[in-house]
């Protein structure tokens, strides 16, 4: 049986299989995409920018289409499936725009030269490896960069995200790639490293788990590729004693609950005033009750099923594990009776150093809030895991929440919002949520070679 199946989570119905790339495949796609990337690289600038512009319209005029077809294969609400749709049409016009002009020679100061300028040009065959969480907006990250520089691309996508893999690429070569410029393989890990390993391959990006990109970075370093990871997080909000107590909970329950929780920039652990702890878990106690848990097809539906039910048998293990081990569950945790990958949205509180939940990532619908008596004591506490992808600090004196804000060991601090993500924002995250950055000029310059060329003066 293929690994590459659509298996609606809110029925658990298989819908579809697909089939597998064979060993053959393997040489046969790198020697596709290689070949085709002199031909991709010397296409105008100007010209790979209008076919970005193409697919950016594209994702527009097909938002329900795409939105229902990952609603189905990984559960999310349609009103959040759309508003991904949206922002990867963003990201492909965002490079489309202003693409060219990050390509435009840079002038350096000629230090005694009759001048110096650096060239930035594309490096080859790229392998992106992408998650389920949220597909679209994954794959336009690398990919949107990456073509407009002119690298070409084997994407392997995850194995429930098949069927939008499928139209991505039909878009993509639609709208005037070419067909082995961008290339969607059903490969197996196994292929993938392969394919790492081969001389043609130039670079690797991969969003996913902290085992999957060790892997990747190992077979990487092993073969001297450039490898760019995004891998989890475990987000710190930060909650001051100055702030509106009511909005923050209640944005808090709700970025929380966004995609069942299934956001590695979500805010998984809540850091509020020891005497506003009850406050705050109340406001989240009565959102979480009050989201409408279901079909995700369904445009009242809040909250969808995680992407399967071992995903979410995970999930509500791990909070039947830190109540074990002494933590305090206000609401939920538990699964829901019926078919799907459904469960009731949790909170917990009372979670210490030796409990598991202290450092593991909760992928789901979970808030975990502690208790602190002071500034240090939150800030200590925010950066005591191994990950740092972002976090957020919330309070009414702008300039006290920015010095804290500054503190985190993040690759991304917020202020009064938490997780925002724009084209022309820099993504990416340090310790082991990984290296490397995407979106925006940081993103156009990962897989780049940039060249100096210098001329000296005449001689005479």
């Amino acid at each position: 049986m293929s690994a590459y199946v659509t298996a609606n989570p809110a029925t658990g119905r298989t819908e579809k299989e697909f089939p597998e790339l064979d060993a053959a495949g393997v040489a046969e796609v790198l020697g596709r995409a290689h070949g085709a990337y002199a031909g991709w690289r010397g296409t105008p600038v100007a010209e790979r920018a209008q076919i970005l512009t193409r697919v950016a319209e594209a994702y527009e005029a097909r938002r329900d289409e795409l939105a229902t077809l990952i609603a189905t294969e990984m559960g999310k609400p349609m009103k959040e499936a759309a508003g991904e749709v949206k922002l990867a049409a963003a990201i492909y016009r965002w490079y489309a725009e202003h693409g060219p002009d990050l390509l435009q020679q840079e002038v350096l100061d000629p230090q005694g030269a009759a001048e110096s300028l650096v060239e930035t040009e594309a490096v080859g065959l790229l392998v992106g490896v992408m998650p389920w969480n949220f597909p679209y907006y994954q794959v336009a990250r690398f990919a949107a960069p990456n073509l407009m520089v002119g690298n070409t691309i084997i994407l392997k996508h995850a194995p429930i995200c098949a069927a939008s893999s499928e139209v991505m690429a039909e878009i993509f070569h639609t709208a005037g790639v070419p067909a082995d410029a961008y290339i969607n393989v059903f490969a197996t890990n196994e292929q993938i490293a392969e394919m790492i390993a081969d001389p043609r391959v130039r670079g690797i990006s991969l969003t996913g788990s902290e085992r999957a990109g060790a892997s990747v970075a190992e077979t990487a370093g092993r073969n001297l590729k450039k490898a760019v990871l995004e891998l989890g997080g475990s987000d710190p909000m930060i909650v001051l004693d100055d702030g509106d107590l009511e909005r923050t909970a209640t944005v808090a329950a709700k970025a929380r609950l966004m995609n069942a929780g299934q956001a590695c920039n979500s805010p998984k652990r809540m850091i509020v005033p020891n005497d506003k702890v009850d406050d705050f878990v109340s406001v989240l106690v009565r959102t979480f009750e009050s989201v409408q848990v279901g079909d995700p097809t369904d445009p009242d539906t809040q909250v969808g099923p995680l992407s399967s039910v071992g995903a979410r048998d995970g999930v509500v293990r791990q909070v039947e594990r830190a109540v074990e081990q002494g933590a305090t569950l206000h609401t939920g945790g538990g699964a829901l009776d019926g078919d799907g990958a459904f469960m009731r949205p949790a909170v917990l509180t009372g979670v210490t150093q030796d409990m598991d939940a202290y450092s593991e990532e909760i992928f789901g619908p979970v808030a975990v809030v502690y208790g602190v008596d002071s500034v240090d004591e939150a800030v200590t506490l925010a950066n005591d895991v191994s990950f740092g992808l972002s976090g957020s600090v919330w309070g009414s004196d702008i300039d006290r929440a920015q010095v804290v804000a500054d503190r985190l060991e993040v690759g991304m601090a917020y202020v009064n919002e938490h997780g925002t993500t724009l084209p022309g924002l820099p993504f990416g995250g340090v310790k082991r949520s990984g290296f490397g950055r995407e979106l925006g000029r940081w993103g156009m310059g990962e897989f780049v070679n940039t060249r100096l060329r210098r001329t000296a003066k005449a001689k005479g």
